[in-house]
């Protein structure tokens, strides 16, 4: 068995070298960089080969890539980067991989075609001025040869090491029993299911409830078929700090059996919460840490995969250990981990790292999307851009003189639009095109300025270029699975003409920006308590038309769970002052009936405000405690250690909060809920535009459950899920409204209940 390693793998581990310098400078996108390389192999002749595949054995080793180009008559093979600025931007440690990558190829070339000699050439091409600077060494084969020979050699110690590692864990997966023995009811069906998504290579949707043990009974079929599909990693994704512990948790399990696999299992972190010096630039002249980063790293890789779990602890404790960043030693470390647990940023964003290392090093992987329901609105977010004119005005005043006449030609354009809008808010077909090309033109003057005179991390210029920068590259890709609105601001002005605003582009629907990222995996599996209805979220994550759907059976009894709909109330806006007293009637005499602990759910931290000063006043005998705005960590962890075994009262919280999903409280822990809303979201303009987007793409009848319907019905589901946890918990939850005695409401709550 042979170890396969890309080219640019291999250089990057056996030349890198010096500081980690991660200053910033403007670079190519990756479609500057596609038409920089079409650009240069156009300029060639006829007989120009480009994407020129190679490989080449060294022992174990299987090096193998694509060159950019060749000419035959010139005998010359080119490795082609593009750049911004002056060449001399380009740092050392970059241009030593760069050689190495050429020389490689150069060899790889000469062996498959019987070259004596190659003239290697590297061309830097500057994006904007179409530039070419070809630097060319001529070597003959042997020499070359010599060259592969000491890069592989380098590497091979390492790669014996890694493939005896992959084939103890394959041997170790193809006998792994399951952890528990005897699957749990509706475990093996999901777990059936994911195997064969796995083996086929493609996608799936599994609607699967709490108790069944959703998490495990992924991971295990994924690594059951790891050696069978040769897959080289698993990323499981999580909206929410618990999905991953209970995600690293199975890991422990499976690694914890007598015939473990050894699985390297990789938490990644976010910056802020591994950073050792925050107030320090990322380079070697400021941190300590990035100063001879890449000399240490090989003794700080080595000994962190000593250890099977990388959690948060581990990293940070072998990089103090060998002086180098944890963060940047996390990210070192997804090359040679078995299992990458991560948000779903990680892979979904726009510049996703684990989606951009999988397409650079040609990787076969697996995703598992967990809590998949929340994929919408996060990846909603993710390809949305806002520009505040503040941030142009904070931007104007502390330009340099060679930026003045872009940015002052942006704020006119600006000023131009928000005395056209008549209404604080507005929603347009199209992004202003006068505005847009002032956008575009600001960014490209402070891009080309950078190139020459790099900006510190603080400055209001800065700040404002990758604001515009992410608002650029959205409205270039602007459709119908978006919107361009106006905010006018409402602070500091004297007149409507003269208001500033903010300018967004909305994404809606993100599937277009998520299909490339399932085309990129071998399999992805997205999980939930609450993925129906199905066509809903295929439709709005831009899965494949074919992708199957399953719904795993509940582990659950019908009488486990009382579920009462409450038809004489209404909390619609407008009827909250008469759904007040019912509300808290209501909750005093469940709680008379069968003390222990509620949670109560309202929509609104004003709504929740009002409910609890009046069952204060009412009900004063009733222990409660309250959600609050922009709780910090502790405080909620103060909110949920009131939920005890053998605890009483109620905690109110709002639907759709910290509280209404994620939060595991079984046994007496929790005994009931009451759901006072529908979850839907609020009726504003910006919802509104949302729905009229739904409907031209969906259809009128589908629109409002797009927008306002399934997202908040979803949001109960997941709250109601709260009180039954395991197959001996009993519970009761009331729906209040009268809408949920309609028939398309009751549709969608779980097939499991008996609704009274």
């Amino acid at each position: 068995m042979s170890y396969a390693v890309a080219v640019r793998a291999l250089c990057e581990f056996t030349a890198r070298a010096g500081d980690l310098d991660l200053r910033f400078t403007p670079a190519p996108t990756g479609l500057e960089g596609m038409a920089g390389h079409a650009v240069v192999t156009g300029r060639r002749g006829p007989d120009y080969e480009t994407e020129v595949a190679l490989s080449g054995q060294h022992a174990d080793l299987l090096v193998r890539g694509r060159a950019d180009g060749y000419d035959p008559v010139a005998n010359q093979l080119e490795e082609v980067k593009t750049y911004r600025g002056q060449l001399e931007s380009v740092r050392d440690n970059h241009r030593v991989v760069h050689w190495a990558q050429a020389r490689v190829y150069g060899h790889l070339l000469c062996q498959s075609r019987g070259l004596a000699q190659v003239r290697v050439a590297l061309v830097y091409f500057n994006v904007v001025t179409e530039e070419e600077t070809v630097l060319v060494e001529t070597h003959d084969a042997p020499a070359l040869a010599a060259f592969f020979r000491e890069q592989c050699e380098r590497f091979l110690s390492w790669a014996k090491t890694e493939l005896a590692h992959r084939q103890s864990r394959d041997a170790a997966l193809e006998k792994l029993a399951f952890p528990h023995g005897a699957f749990r009811a509706g475990q093996r069906d999901l777990a059936v299911a994911v195997y064969r998504t796995a083996r086929d290579g493609r996608c799936l949707m599994a609607q699967a409830p709490t108790g069944i043990g959703k998490t495990l009974g992924t991971i295990f079929p994924l690594l059951k078929a790891s050696p069978g599909t040769g897959l080289d990693k698993i990323f499981f994704l999580a909206a929410k700090g618990s999905g991953r512990g209970l995600a690293i948790d199975a890991l422990d399990t499976v690694n914890a059996q007598p015939a473990a696999p050894g699985l390297r299992v990789l938490d990644l972190q976010a910056r802020d919460k591994t950073c050792e010096h925050p107030d320090l630039a990322c380079h070697g002249d400021s941190c300590p840490l990035a100063q001879g980063f890449y000399d240490r790293l090989p003794q700080a890789r080595e000994a962190a995969l000593q250890h099977f779990r990388l959690d948060a602890p581990t990293v940070r404790a072998t990089a103090r250990a060998h002086q180098v960043c944890p963060y940047y030693l996390s990210q070192e470390l997804i090359r040679w981990s078995d299992v990458v647990v991560g948000d779903y940023n990680y892979y979904y964003d726009a510049t996703a790292m684990l989606y951009a290392m999988t397409q650079a090093y040609q990787w076969k992987v697996a995703v598992l999307v967990d809590e998949a329901h929340n994929l919408v609105d996060r990846a909603r977010r993710m390809y949305t851009g806002e520009l505040d004119q503040a941030s142009l005005s904070a931007a104007r005043y502390a330009a340099p003189k060679a930026l003045k006449k872009s940015l002052d030609g942006l704020q006119r354009s600006w000023n131009a639009l928000n005395k056209k809008q008549a209404d604080r808010y507005q929603a347009y077909d199209m992004v202003a095109p006068g505005v847009l090309a002032a956008v575009q033109k600001a960014v490209g003057a402070i891009m080309e300025y950078m190139a020459e005179s790099p900006l510190p991390q603080d400055d209001p210029v800065l700040a404002f270029y990758f604001e515009a920068l992410q608002f650029m590259r959205l409205a270039e890709q602007f459709g119908s699975h978006a919107l361009f609105d106006v905010t006018l601001s409402d602070v500091g002005v004297a007149s409507a003409k003269t208001r500033p605003s903010t300018l967004c582009v909305r994404n809606v629907i993100p599937a277009p920006y998520l299909a490339a990222r399932y085309a990129a995996a071998h399999a992805t599996v997205l999980f939930s308590g609450t993925l129906s209805p199905q066509q809903f979220y295929r439709d709005t994550l831009g899965l494949p038309k074919d992708t199957p759907w399953i719904d795993v059976a509940a582990p659950f009894q019908a009488e486990q769970l009382a579920v009462r709909v409450v038809g004489n109330v209404s909390t619609r806006y407008r009827d909250r002052e008469r759904s007040l007293a019912p509300i808290v009637d209501l909750i005093a005499t469940q709680y008379a009936d069968r003390p222990g602990n509620y949670l109560g759910f309202l929509s609104s931290f004003d709504y929740l405000r009002q409910v609890s000063d009046l069952m204060r006043e009412r009900h004063p005998s009733v222990p409660i405690w309250l959600q609050t705005p922009g709780m910090d960590e502790p405080s909620r962890a103060a909110f949920l250690a009131r939920f005890t075994e053998t605890g009483q009262g109620v905690g109110f919280a709002v639907l759709g909060g910290a509280f209404s999903e994620g939060v595991d409280l079984p046994g007496k822990r929790l005994i009931g809920a009451f759901i006072a809303t529908l979850g839907l979201p609020q009726v504003n303009a910006v919802n509104e535009n949302m729905k009229r987007a739904m409907d031209l793409r969906y259809g009128e009848e589908n629109g409002y459950d797009y927008t306002y319907l399934y997202p908040g019905m979803q949001k109960v589901v997941q709250a109601a899920g709260r009180v039954i946890r395991t197959e001996h918990d009993v519970g009761t939850v009331h729906l209040i409204d009268d809408r949920y005695r309609r028939a398309k409401v009751r549709g969608l709550l779980p097939r499991w209940w008996r609704v009274d």
